[in-house]
């Protein structure tokens, strides 16, 4: 993230760039995030913004899962979710070692180049000389056309998983990507303008709420019909609409076009939006 600081004097403008960290759910939702001055590690904070996250889900009885890229990969984190039970998987760069545990994937399969992708898997012990015990790691090998050398990963984690399955938990966190796309295009939290860092970091957790909400709405009030909106679709067809109010006696009309949103389907977003109020409290 960047903003930029108009100078009206000069005409010039000096900009100031941000590396914010993000912690999504499975559905979305924000869990957490925290604004960082651009020039620290990916990781820079992680127990400050990771922790309150997981403590609020100890009373639960549920599993919690961690995936990550290659910034996280390190031993504090992993001794965290191991301490707290947490399942996890994150990416680990490649070096010399892992390369030799998996060399007999890394020779060219025999005959004639493929048409489609091959993709093999291995899964093995190793311990680097910064961890305190060894651990898990996944290795995903691919050989597309036309290309002379393999596409190679590697994921260091503690699923008792098969290999393929902890490669497709891990693949999910691309979703992520998703998430912070649809936040910058709908709610537009990378507008922060402000002169001061502070006041820039306020403003990132109401883009934040901001976000949670539009999130909220497509995934508890929205009928089947509405299930390909993006946030930004939501909020052009239903929340910036324009709209007559027509008052009486006894009750509000709205006057708005069927074009964005037909009548029927706003019928079911307030029938799913009355559901989710509380029922009363017993007398």
């Amino acid at each position: 993230m960047a903003s930029r600081r108009g100078a009206p004097t000069t005409g010039h403008f000096s900009c100031t760039c941000y590396h914010p960290l993000f912690v999504f759910n499975q559905l979305g939702d924000l869990e957490r995030c925290a604004l960082r001055p651009g020039n620290v590690h990916s990781a820079n904070g992680w127990r400050e913004i990771l922790e309150p996250v997981v403590s609020r889900y100890r009373s639960k009885e549920t599993r919690l899962y961690f995936r990550g890229d290659p910034a996280f990969a390190n031993p504090e984190i992993y001794e965290f979710l191991e301490v707290e039970g947490m399942g996890y998987a994150i990416r680990f760069p490649a070096n010399r070692v892992l390369q030799e545990k998996i060399g007999y994937l890394l020779k060219r399969p025999a005959g004639r180049p493929p048409h489609e992708v091959r993709r093999y898997y291995a899964s093995f012990s190793y311990q680097a000389q910064s961890w305190k015990k060894p651990r898990r790691v996944v290795a995903k090998v691919e050989w597309h056309p036309g290309e002379l050398y393999p596409r190679v990963g590697f994921i260091v984690t503690n699923l008792a998983r098969p290999a393929e399955r902890v490669v497709a938990f891990y693949n999910h966190r691309g979703t992520c990507e998703q998430y912070i796309k649809e936040g910058k295009g709908a709610v537009k939290w990378t507008r922060l303008s402000c002169r001061s860092f502070a006041a820039n970091a306020v403003r990132l957790q109401l883009h934040a709420l901001a976000y949670n909400l539009g999130n909220f709405m497509r995934t508890l009030a929205m009928p089947k019909t509405a299930e390909p909106w993006s946030l930004t679709s939501l909020r052009d067809k239903l929340i910036k609409i324009g709209a007559k109010v027509v008052s009486h006696g006894r009750y509000v009309t709205f006057q708005m076009a069927e074009v964005a949103v037909p009548r029927q389907m706003f019928a079911d977003i307030l029938s799913l939006i009355a559901r989710l109020w509380a029922p009363p409290a017993p007398a």
